[in-house]
C-alpha cells in the first residue's frame, strides 16, 4: 500500500496539514488550493488525508487528527479508494497520454454541475496539473472562477514543468519542501525497513523524495532485484541491457533523473569538465525534443551506454 490514496499515516506534513485544517474549521479557506513541490514529496497524500479529515466529521471511524491518520474502516477512505465516493471526483495524467485532456475536465464540470450528495463539502482533486494543456486549463479556468456552493479544487502541481500564471494566481499556494533527513525518515516510515540497508550508498540520490525511495525499492522487490548489489553506472546498464525504460512506469517517470545525476557525478569526479558539459547538455535537448514530439527514446538510451557509461 504505496500509493497516495492508499496511506492511511501522513509523515514529515503535520504542519502544513494543521494549517489547512485550520482554515477550514475557521472557514477561511479558499475553495482553490494549490499544493507545489517535487514530485513524491507527499502532496497527494496531504490532499487524501485532508478530503478524509473533511468527509469524516462527525462520522463513525473519523479521521484521527492527533495521530494525523485515516481509519481504514471509515467509509469515505473505502468509496475514495473504490473510485465511488459521490463527493468526490479525481482528475490525474492517464499512462502513456502526454496531457490531460479536454475530456476529463468536461467530466469533471458535468460533475460540478450536479448537486451534493447529503449537502455535504465536495472536493476535486486534479494531480500533474502541469499536464493540462491550454484547452483544459482555460476550461478549467471557467469553472473554478464560479464554482459551485461548497466545492473544493485541489490542485497538485510538480515542479518539473510550469502551471498557466492565472491558473496559479487564482489559487492559495502550499508550497511542499522536505530535506534530504526528512525524506529519509518519511520513506523508512513507508516501507517499514531502512533505505540505507536496502540501497547501495551509490544509488542514494540527495535529491530523492520519499516517492522516488519507495518507488524505487519497491521496484526491486517485484523484479528480484538486488539494489545494495550495483552501483548507479552498473544499475543504469542493466535497466538499459533488459528494456526497463520500456516497460516498467516507475523506470520510465525516473530514469532520465538516474542519468542526470550520473553527469551531475561524473562532471564533479572527471577533468573534462568541458567536453561532458557539452555532451549533457546536448543529451538534455535531445530528451526534450523526444518528449515534445513523442519519440522512441531508444536511440538516445544506446547513445548513453556507448558514449557515456561504456565510454
Amino acid at each position: 500500500m504505496n500509493k497516495p490514496i492508499d496511506q492511511t499515516k501522513l509523515y514529515g506534513l503535520s504542519h502544513i496539514f494543521k494549517e489547512i485544517v485550520d482554515l477550514f474549521t475557521t472557514k477561511k479557506l479558499p475553495n482553490k488550493i494549490l499544493l507545489s513541490g517535487s514530485k513524491g514529496c507527499g502532496k497527494a497524500t496531504l490532499a487524501y488525508h485532508f478530503i478524509n479529515y473533511v468527509f469524516s466529521i462527525n462520522k463513525e471511524n473519523s479521521y484521527n487528527i492527533k495521530l494525523n491518520e485515516i481509519n481504514t474502516e471509515n467509509t469515505s477512505f473505502k468509496l475514495i479508494r473504490n473510485g465511488s465516493h459521490p463527493n468526490f471526483h479525481l482528475i490525474d495524467l492517464i499512462e502513456d497520454k502526454k496531457n490531460i485532456e479536454i475530456s476529463q475536465i468536461r467530466n469533471m464540470i458535468n460533475y460540478a454541475n450536479k448537486s451534493s450528495f447529503n449537502n455535504e463539502p465536495r472536493f476535486v482533486l486534479i494531480d500533474n496539473v502541469e499536464f493540462l494543456n491550454i484547452n483544459s486549463s482555460n476550461a478549467l479556468l471557467k469553472i473554478i472562477e464560479e464554482p459551485n456552493e461548497n466545492l473544493f479544487f485541489i490542485l497538485i502541481h510538480n515542479d518539473l514543468k510550469k502551471i498557466i500564471k492565472t491558473l496559479k494566481s487564482r489559487c492559495l499556494e502550499f508550497k511542499i519542501n522536505l530535506t534530504f533527513d526528512q525524506s529519509i525518515y518519511t520513506a523508512n516510515c513507508l516501507l517499514n525497513e531502512n533505505v540505507f540497508e536496502l540501497l547501495n550508498k551509490d544509488l542514494i540520490n540527495f535529491y530523492f523524495k520519499p516517492g522516488d525511495f519507495v518507488g524505487l525499492i519497491n521496484f526491486a522487490k517485484e523484479n528480484e532485484i538486488k539494489l545494495h548489489e550495483y552501483t548507479l553506472r552498473t544499475f543504469l546498464l542493466f535497466l538499459i541491457n533488459e528494456g526497463y525504460y520500456k516497460k516498467n512506469y516507475f523506470v520510465k517517470s525516473n530514469i532520465f533523473n538516474l542519468i542526470e545525476l550520473y553527469f551531475l557525478r561524473i562532471l564533479h569526479q572527471s577533468q573534462q569538465k568541458s567536453k561532458i558539459f557539452t555532451f549533457y547538455t546536448k543529451f538534455i535537448n535531445k530528451i526534450n525534443y523526444a518528449n515534445k514530439f513523442n519519440l522512441d527514446y531508444e536511440s538516445l538510451f544506446m547513445e548513453f551506454k556507448l558514449n557515456v557509461l561504456n565510454g
